[in-house]
Parts: C-alpha cells; sequence; structure tokens
C-alpha cells in the first residue's frame, strides 16, 4: 500500500542573532519579564538575506539528506505566512535561487499563516496518495521582523527569522504515512490577528493615507490565547479520532512555537510531559509557519524521534485556526 514518508530535512538560520536583552534595553523594558514571559532569550534576525534564499538553503540541506537532485523533485511548496512579494509566488523565487529556472517543475504557495506547514504537509500527502506527485519539497521561510510594530511589546519580542523544509516522498509497503488530521476556523477571531494593509483593503498605493500601524503585525495575544483553549479540548479529540490512535500512543506533540508561556499552558491542559512536548522557542522565537518544521528538524537530528513513531503536529494561526497532522514518522 503506498504510503508518504519524510525523506529528508533542511534548516538555514540568520547568522545575526539578537538577544531579550537587547531588545529590553531598546525598547526599556525589564527583559527578565520580558523573557519569562515569552520564554524567549534570543533569536535569529536576517541582514540581507531574503525569504528565497534562507527558502533555497533550507532546501539545499534537504535535499542532501534525503540523497536526491533537484530534478528529482515533482513540485515545490511554499508553506508561508508570509511572502517575499505580492506576486509572483515564493515557490518559483526558490525555484529561482535553485538555479532550477529550466526544470519546469510546479510551483505554488500555500498560506495558513502558523499552520501554512502543517495545510501543506496534509496537500502534499493527498497528492502523493492519489500518484499526482511522488516527490515534493515542503518549504517554509519566513522573515518575521519584517512586520513587528515595536511600539508593541507583546509581539515585538516574539518573533524570528529562518526557514525549514522538508521532502516527501511516496514509499510502498512500509508502515508509515499520515493517519490523520483536522483543521478547524473560527472567523469571529479574524481581526485578533492580522496586518490590515498591502492587499486590496488597504493597497499599497494608499499608504501615505493610512497609519504606518496598518501595515505593521497586530495581535491581541489574549483573545487568541482565550478562544484556543476553549476550543482545544474539542479539537484534539476530533484529531486524534481521525487519526484512530489514542493521546498516549503519541511519542512526540510538535507544537506551533508561539510563545514559551502559552506552549507550557497548553501542555499541561492536554496532558503531556516535557519530553514528548518539543520546544526550540528559547532560541528562536517564534517564526511563524517555520516554527512546526523547524521543531521537526531538531526533534529528527537530535533523535527525538524515530522511524514508528507517532508524532503529532499541531498549533493555532491567523483566521482564528487550528490545525493538525498526526503521522508515523
Amino acid at each position: 500500500m503506498k504510503k508518504t514518508s519524510i525523506k529528508g530535512v533542511g534548516l538555514y538560520l540568520p547568522s545575526r542573532i539578537v538577544t531579550t536583552e537587547e531588545i529590553a534595553k531598546r525598547l526599556n523594558v525589564d527583559p527578565a519579564r520580558i523573557t519569562r514571559a515569552s520564554g524567549i532569550d534570543s533569536r535569529h534576525i536576517v541582514t540581507n538575506e531574503t525569504s528565497s534564499y534562507m527558502g533555497a538553503e533550507a532546501l539545499k540541506e534537504a535535499l542532501e539528506d534525503a540523497e536526491l537532485q533537484l530534478q528529482d523533485l515533482d513540485c515545490i511548496i511554499n508553506a508561508s505566512g508570509v511572502p517575499q512579494q505580492a506576486i509572483p509566488s515564493t515557490a518559483s523565487l526558490i525555484q529561482k535561487q535553485m538555479n532550477g529556472s529550466d526544470t519546469g517543475i510546479p510551483c505554488f504557495d500555500i498560506n495558513s499563516t502558523c499552520l501554512s506547514f502543517v495545510t501543506a504537509f496534509d496537500v502534499a500527502n493527498m497528492a502523493i496518495l492519489t500518484g499526482k506527485y511522488k516527490r515534493i519539497a515542503i518549504v517554509s521561510t519566513e522573515i518575521a521582523s519584517a512586520g513587528i510594530n515595536e511600539k508593541v511589546i507583546e509581539s515585538a519580542v516574539l518573533f524570528g527569522d529562518g526557514a525549514s523544509a522538508v521532502i516527501m516522498a511516496a514509499i510502498e509497503g512500509e508502515q508509515v504515512g499520515v493517519l490523520g488530521s483536522h483543521m478547524e476556523t473560527y472567523s469571529d477571531g479574524s481581526s485578533f490577528t492580522e496586518i490590515k494593509g498591502g492587499g486590496t483593503l488597504i493597497p499599497p498605493r494608499a499608504y501615505n493615507e493610512h497609519p504606518l500601524e496598518d501595515f505593521l503585525f497586530h495581535m491581541d495575544g489574549r483573545a487568541v490565547f482565550k478562544m484556543t483553549l476553549k476550543k482545544m479540548d474539542g479539537f484534539l479529540t476530533k484529531l486524534l479520532n481521525n487519526a484512530g490512535i489514542a493521546k498516549q500512543d503519541l511519542q512526540m506533540v510538535i507544537p506551533h512555537q508561539a510563545s514559551g508561556s502559552s506552549m507550557e499552558i497548553v501542555r499541561k491542559k492536554l496532558g503531556f510531559s516535557v519530553d514528548q512536548f518539543m520546544n526550540i522557542i528559547r532560541n528562536h522565537g517564534n517564526m511563524i509557519a517555520a516554527s512546526i518544521p523547524a521543531a521537526l528538524y531538531y526533534a529528527i537530528r537530535e533523535n527525538r524521534i524515530k522511524r514508528g513513531d507517532k508524532v503529532m503536529l499541531i498549533g493555532t494561526s491567523a483566521g482564528l485556526s487550528i490545525g493538525g497532522l498526526i503521522f508515523e514518522y
């Protein structure tokens, strides 16, 4: 029976590291208070890297890990919350960065903000199972720092930049693959996390007619967290039922790295141990859609998961959406 397997993973982090102490000093606030709330000591921030450059670097490592060449791919999906530019797709720009302009490999973007990688994983799995493609690269590359409003401490300290890539491939006869997925959207929370400007509502040409804040990231973290906690128990039950397993069958949970405090509350509420819950936020911050695949990268590289383990990816995103996917690695 055909299944989908992760064949390779890759990661790119900018060399520039910005500490919470540096940000606190700039904002004239107590660094210890920020660290306690965010769980972040440092994060990587771009200097002159573009999203497509970072994505291509992560993809190069993933291809090497999978022992494949670019031309072996049937599709490149960019799964990111922040595009490099409005058009064309960031995936096509990643292909160009890879010197693959003449390969003809189809490229497209999937954007469900922080859940983009989980959504793309689900879509790629269906494409492989139907026989549409055999090998798919999913790349999440985020320059979160570009849209930060430094006047708002709550979000100014949270975000980091970076990229991660995963190669998914069809295999036969092995007991691995996606067991189940589930996503719910509650659009009453659509205003909780947003950037109003830059689209058709407030187009770029109207930049001088609107306050700068309309073009920067806005989040009501308290409202997001309140809605998430209210919905999470029922969501997890549906996700586990879709996968046909019980919570105790999971070896690893890889959550969106939203903030240290929120992840700890969710971990305790859902009843997972510290060892079961992959947490990389302290030295990376919230890398939007790149957070989950980056945490997956470390889980694999550090042998925290092994072949045959059942792994759950889970998180929230603007919308407000809750999404998750369970697979056997």
